[in-house]
C-alpha cells in the first residue's frame, strides 16, 4: 500500500491581505464587521478572509458563496487586488474538494491578475497553488516548474516561510519520483525554517512528509513516529484537514508491518473526517487504502468494493496517480482470486499510466504483479522479462548510493543545527572572557587589592578545574555508554562525526512474540521491569561477543557485528550471541511459567550485509545504521518463528560450515521479493 496522504499546505495564508488562524471569535468578528461595511474594497477583503476562515474549518460550500460574493463586487467596482484574492479562495476550495480543473481554472485566473498588477508575493503564491494541482493530478513535471518559479520569487522578497512552502512541494516531487535524496534534503530545509519561525502549521506538515519519506524507504518506525509527531500538533491545532492526513499515513504505517486492525481503525478514522470535509481526493486515498487492508484479511468482496469507489472518485477527479494505483491495486486483487485475464489488464492499465506520469513504484509494483500472472498462466519468457524489469526499477528505488546521499542530508542537517548552538555558545564565552579582561584591567590599577585578588582568584580557577575534570570524567563516561568509543572520540575533537559505509556486518533484530496482547495483561511498572530484565541480559550478551547494540523500539532489540571497528568473525560472533538470547528466552519462560506468570516468546532475525552508519540529532545523539541490509534483517525477524533464529542465505553462506541450519525454501519478503531463508538447528 502506496497511497499516502499528502499534506500540501501550500497556499500561504500568511501572505494574503489578512492572516487567518480558523479560530471561531475571529470569524464571529467578521461576520458582524461585515453588516456594517459599505460596498467597497474593505468589504471585498473581509468577504474574502470569512472564506479563508471557512476553508480552514471545513465548510468548503460556504467557503465557496463568500469567495463568490467577493469576485462578484470586486469586479463591480474594479477592485483586481480582491478579485485576484478571490480567485485563490476559489481555487484553494475546490483544491480541497477536489474538482483540479476548477481549481487550475480559479489559480491561473488569479496568476493573470497578479501579474498585470505587478504583484511578485502574489506571482508567488500562485505558482505554489498551481504546482499543487499539478502535483496531485500527477502531473509532476509541471508541478516542478511551478514550485521552482515560486522559490525564486520568495528569495528574491526574502520570504522564509514562502521559501520553506516552495522547498517542501520541491521535496515532495523528488519523492514522488523516487529520488529520496533529493526529497529529504528539500524537506529538512522546510522544517529548519518552520522551527526557526515557531511555525506549528509548517512544523506539523515537515514531519508528515518527513514520514513519507522514511515510510517510502521501508523505514516504518521512523515513519510513525514523524506521523506521530504530526498528528500530535494537528489535533493541538484543531485542524481536521492535517488529522485525516496523519491518520491516513499512520494506517498505511500498520498496514505495511502487517497490522491489520490498526490498519483498519486509522484509515477508518481518516475516511470519517474527509468525508465530513467533502474532500473527494482524500475520501478517494481511504478508500484505495482500505481496499488494500480488506484484501489481506482475506474479505475481497469488501476489497472490490472500496477499490471500485476509490477508482471512480479519482476518475472523477482526473487523478492520474491515483488512477494508476487503483488499478494496480484491483489487479494484484484479481490475481489473489485468480481472474487472471482481468489481473493483466488491470497491471497493464496502470503500467501505461504510471510510466506517462513517472511513477517508478508504482511501474516497479506492475511489473512484478504482471510476471505473477504470467507465471501463472505459463507464459515464462514474459514472466522472465516482467520480472526483469521489476528487479531494474526496484533497484533503481533502494539502492545504496541513495542510503548513503539520504544519510549525509540527515546528518548535514543535525550538524548545521550542532554549529549553530556551539556558535552561540561561543559569542556567550567572548562576552565572558571580554568582561574578565576588563575587571582584570581593573585589579592591575589597584595595587593593595591586586595581590588578595588574584590569590582568590587562583584558588577559584583551581576549584573550578577540578570540578570541571570531574564533570568531563562523567560527560565521557556518559557518552561512552551511548556511542561507541571510536565515534565518541571524533565526535569530541572534530564536533562532529562523519558516516561511515561498511561492506560487511551482520544485523540482529529481536521482537516478542504477541507483546501487545501480552502488555495489556501486566502493569506498566511489571511490564518496564520484564523488558529492562531481557534487554540487561541481552546487552551482556552481545558485549561478550564484541557485538554493538544499536537501539531499542518498543519491544524489538537491535544490534550489529561488524562495526565500528570492521573484523571478520562477525557473522559467527552473533549467530552465536542469538543462540544464548534464544536459550535464556526458553529457560526464562519456564521459570515464568513455573511461577504462574506470564513470559514472553522471542523471535530473532539476521541478515549480513552492507550498510551506512552514524549518530543523527543534536540532542540525545544515538549510533544508528541504515541501508537495504537493516531492512532485511527486520524482515527476516518478521518471517520467523517464536523460539528460533531465522538467518538470510548471505549470513547462511558465511556460517554454514559452523552452524547446522534448516533451509525453509523461498519465503515472499515486502519491498524485496522471495528470499531464501534459514533456521539455525543448534
Amino acid at each position: 500500500m502506496k497511497n499516502i496522504l499528502l499534506l500540501l499546505f501550500l497556499i500561504l495564508h500568511l501572505l494574503f491581505a489578512v492572516k487567518g488562524h480558523a479560530q471561531n471569535h475571529v470569524l464571529d468578528s467578521m461576520m458582524i464587521l461585515l453588516k456594517t461595511q459599505q460596498e467597497d474594497s474593505n468589504k471585498v477583503n473581509t468577504l474574502n478572509e470569512i472564506s479563508w476562515e471557512t476553508i480552514n474549518i471545513g465548510n468548503y460550500d460556504l467557503a465557496l458563496k463568500y469567495a463568490n460574493d467577493g469576485l462578484a463586487l470586486a469586479d463591480k467596482i474594479h477592485y483586481d487586488l480582491g478579485a485576484a484574492d478571490s480567485y485563490s479562495r476559489l481555487g484553494r476550495t475546490y483544491e480541497r474538494k477536489g474538482d483540479f480543473t476548477e481549481a487550475l481554472k480559479n489559480h491561473f485566473a488569479s496568476l493573470k491578475l497578479k501579474e498585470k498588477l505587478g504583484n511578485k508575493q502574489g506571482i508567488a503564491n500562485s505558482y505554489t497553488g498551481i504546482g499543487n494541482i499539478y502535483f496531485s493530478q500527477g502531473n509532476y513535471a509541471e508541478a516542478l516548474k511551478n514550485y521552482s518559479a515560486s522559490l525564486k520569487l520568495n528569495e528574491e522578497l526574502g520570504n522564509k516561510e514562502g521559501i520553506s512552502y516552495s522547498y517542501t512541494g520541491i521535496g515532495l516531487v523528488y519523492m514522488r519520483q523516487g529520488n529520496s535524496p533529493e526529497a529529504l534534503k528539500n524537506l529538512l530545509a522546510t522544517l529548519n525554517i518552520a522551527e526557526e519561525m515557531g511555525n506549528k502549521s509548517a512544523m506539523a506538515m515537515s514531519y508528515n512528509n518527513m514520514g513519507m519519506v522514511y515510510d517510502m524507504q521501508g523505514n516504518s518506525s521512523e515513519a510513525l513516529k514523524n506521523y506521530t509527531a504530526s498528528l500530535n500538533i494537528e489535533e493541538a491545532r484543531g485542524n481536521k484537514v492535517g488529522m485525516g492526513g496523519a491518520y491516513n499515513n499512520i494506517g498505511t504505517v500498520y498496514f505495511n508491518q502487517g497490522n491489520y486492525p490498526e490498519a483498519l481503525k486509522n484509515h477508518l478514522a481518516s475516511l470519517k473526517i474527509k468525508e465530513e470535509l467533502g474532500n473527494k481526493d482524500g475520501i478517494a486515498s481511504s478508500y484505495n487504502n482500505l481496499g488494500g487492508v480488506y484484501a489481506k484479511q482475506g474479505n475481497y468482496a469488501e476489497a472490490l468494493k472500496s477499490y471500485s469507489a476509490a477508482l471512480k472518485l479519482n476518475e472523477e477527479l482526473g487523478n492520474q496517480a491515483g488512477i494508476a494505483e487503483v488499478n494496480s491495486n484491483m489487479g494484484m486483487l484479481n490475481f489473489a482470486l485468480k481472474k487472471y485475464d482481468a489481473a493483466s489488464t488491470y497491471l497493464t492499465t496502470s503500467l501505461r499510466l504510471a510510466k506517462e506520469i513517472g511513477e517508478k513504484e508504482i511501474i516497479r509494483t506492475n511489473y512484478e504483479g504482471l510476471s505473477k500472472v504470467d507465471s501463472a498462466t505459463h507464459n515464462w519468457q514474459s514472466a522472465y522479462l516482467n520480472h526483469k524489469m521489476y528487479l531494474v526499477y526496484r533497484d533503481s528505488l533502494i539502492n545504496e548510493d541513495f542510503t548513503k546521499k539520504t544519510v549525509q542530508a540527515e546528518m548535514n542537517y543535525a550538524f548545521d543545527k550542532k554549529e549553530e548552538a556551539t556558535k552561540a555558545e561561543q559569542e556567550k564565552k567572548d562576552a565572558v572572557a571580554t568582561q574578565e579582561l576588563a575587571r582584570q584591567k581593573l585589579v592591575r590599577n589597584s595595587f593593595m587589592g591586586g595581590f588578595a585578588t588574584v590569590l582568590l582568584f587562583s584558588i577559584v580557577v583551581y576549584r573550578q578545574r577540578n570540578k570541571v575534570k570531574k564533570a568531563k570524567e562523567r560527560s565521557d563516561e556518559l557518552l561512552l555508554n551511548i556511542l561507541p568509543s571510536e565515534v565518541a572520540e571524533e565526535l569530541k575533537e572534530t564536533g562532529a562525526a562523519k558516516a561511515k559505509s561498511f561492506d560487511m556486518v551482520t544485523v540482529l533484530f529481536t521482537d516478542f512474540k504477541g507483546f501487545t496482547q501480552i502488555s495489556e495483561q501486566l502493569s506498566a511498572q511489571a511490564l518496564v521491569a520484564e523488558i529492562n530484565y531481557c534487554f540487561s541480559a541481552f546487552d551482556n550478551i552481545i558485549h561478550k561477543y564484541g557485538i554493538e547494540k544499536i537501539k531499542t523500539i518498543g519491544d524489538s532489540y537491535m544490534c550489529a557485528g561488524g562495526l565500528p571497528a570492521a573484523n571478520h568473525t562477525h557473522p559467527e560472533d552473533v549467530v552465536k550471541a542469538a543462540i544464548e538470547i534464544r536459550d535464556f528466552m526458553l529457560e526464562h519462560k519456564k521459570q515464568k511459567e513455573s511461577e504462574g506468570a506470564i513470559a514472553f516468546e522471542i523471535r530473532i532475525g539476521i541478515h549480513t550485509g552492507p550498510v551506512v552508519a552514524g549518530i543523527v540529532g543534536i540532542k540525545k545523539f544515538a549510533y544508528d545504521i541504515w541501508g537495504n541490509t537493516v531492512n532485511l534483517a527486520s524482515r527476516m525477524e518478521s518471517s520467523g518463528e517464536a523460539g528460533k533464529i531465522n538467518i538470510s542465505e548471505s549470513t547462511y553462506e558465511l556460517v554454514k560450515s559452523k552452524f547446522s541450519c534448516e533451509h525453509r525454501g523461498k519465503i515472499t519478503v515486502k519491498n524485496t521479493g522471495e528470499v531464501d531463508m534459514y533456521f539455525v538447528e543448534v
